[in-house]
């Protein structure tokens, strides 16, 4: 969808309302099935199995034999449900082929309109359940709500998050809003405007870029308002607004800052509660789309007729803000690209989650086990993060070095695989 937006830029074709509507109909069952899979399949483990449980168990599997086979059928059906409806309307649900600068490949039917809108309203219910589960089996356990509040996986930083003119959580369009750690709007811009608001630090030892505000600079990765470091995500994208826009997603979105204490929330774990607030959002309007009369207009696309030249535009990822930057010459042929992706703008946050998870959790004397790492693990697993998309590569394989030192600098360990000699 970004890349859609940025083509149609490029190519100076404004979408009519109906190929807009569609895309975002779309977008919005693709952030269910991806949020679902996520909460679901990488953090309710953690939650619902314990931190510390035996990792053969600590997965989906071990998840479903917990609350039981009725409620894994219910996960597997409704994310099941996003899917079908990305592939109606993109052709396959991964990699959809619909988009076309100017709009959509083709309209959707009434039939498929009728299909569309029964699972949406089945998703809403499941969206709900979803919820309930949370707070019966996290919100409800003392211990892990300790977790969530404490000091280990908190982190303050500025975030970001795309707004619509009533500064409610968009996931399509609008503009790109940033609050600073007390949660003042510090930045209001739009897409077309990022390079005068982001700017990119290099490091010799990583592949991916550093993100950071540029108005504030990169002061290293250090957190607070004199930092640059800023953050997005489920969580970032609800700091970043003032609502959601939707009856049943802003009941519980208020329900989370009065249990977290308030605006802005800088809980780390907190992002799986503002993904399952997402997806109530993400299915509520999905029902919406689906009883709006003009889905079904075959009127979905403006053919192109501008010589194309440049174009950028954004969408909220379910990772968070994901930016597409599009030169091209007169024939549309690409002479240069920027994206910024939504696990690039939280890498400098990443690595200092996981540093103060590990600071927090590895003390002296103290047996390192199997869930302690996996302790440190979850301050990364909340960001989602999708490391191919970051560096743009995919090699076929990992390479990776991991040398541990003492106390006193001295090399006691090193692990390596897949590194040429």
């Amino acid at each position: 969808m970004a890349s859609c937006k940025a083509t149609d830029v490029v190519y100076h074709a404004e979408p009519p309302p109906a190929g807009k509507k569609l895309r975002e109909l779309f977008y919005c069952a693709h952030m269910l099935h991806s949020h679902i899979a996520h909460f679901y399949a990488l953090a309710a483990p953690d939650f619902v199995l314990g931190p510390m449980s035996d990792p053969a168990k600590r997965n989906i599997l071990g998840l479903v034999e917990k609350v039981g086979l009725s409620t894994g059928t219910e996960v597997i059906k409704h994310r099941a449900y996003a899917q079908e409806i990305q592939a109606v309307i993109g052709g396959k649900a991964t990699h959809p082929v619909c988009g076309l600068p100017g709009g959509m490949s083709k309209p959707i039917t009434e039939e498929e309109r009728r299909d569309f809108e029964e699972k949406a309203k089945s998703l809403v219910e499941f969206a709900r359940f979803s919820l309930t589960l949370f707070n019966d089996l996290v919100l409800e356990n003392k211990e892990y709500l300790d977790l969530i509040t404490g000091d280990i996986y908190s982190m303050k930083s500025y975030y970001m998050g795309m707004v619509d003119t009533s500064n409610k959580v968009n996931f399509y369009e609008g503009d790109i809003r940033v609050v600073d750690p007390d949660g003042k709007e510090a930045a209001r811009f739009k897409a077309t405007e990022y390079l005068d608001y982001i700017a990119e630090h290099t490091e010799p030892w990583s592949y991916l870029k550093f993100p950071f505000l540029k108005k504030v600079g990169w002061k290293g990765m250090v957190e607070g308002k004199e930092s640059g470091v800023y953050r997005v995500s489920p969580l970032a994208r609800l700091n970043a607004a003032d609502g959601m826009a939707t009856p049943l997603a802003q009941a519980e979105y208020e329900k989370l800052y009065q249990t977290l204490g308030g605006k802005p929330v800088h809980a780390t774990l907190a992002f799986h509660w503002a993904r399952l607030v997402e997806i109530l959002y993400a299915a509520e309007h999905l029902l919406e789309l689906c009883q709006d009369k003009e889905i079904t207009s075959p009127d979905v696309r403006v053919i192109p007729t501008a010589t194309p030249d440049e174009g950028i535009a954004a969408v909220e990822a379910p990772r968070g803000t994901l930016i597409h930057h599009y030169k091209t010459d007169e024939n549309g042929i690409v002479q240069k690209v920027n994206l910024i992706v939504a696990t690039a703008h939280n890498y400098p946050a990443m690595n200092m989650s996981i540093r103060n998870a590990a600071r927090g959790l590895i003390k002296k004397g103290h047996e390192v086990s199997e869930g302690l790492l996996n302790m440190v693990e979850m301050a990364f697993r909340a960001y989602d993060p999708c490391m191919a998309c970051a560096t743009h590569t995919l090699p076929g394989q990992m390479p990776l070095e991991v040398i541990i030192y003492n106390s006193r600098g001295e090399e006691t360990r090193r692990l390596s695989r897949c590194l040429r000699a």
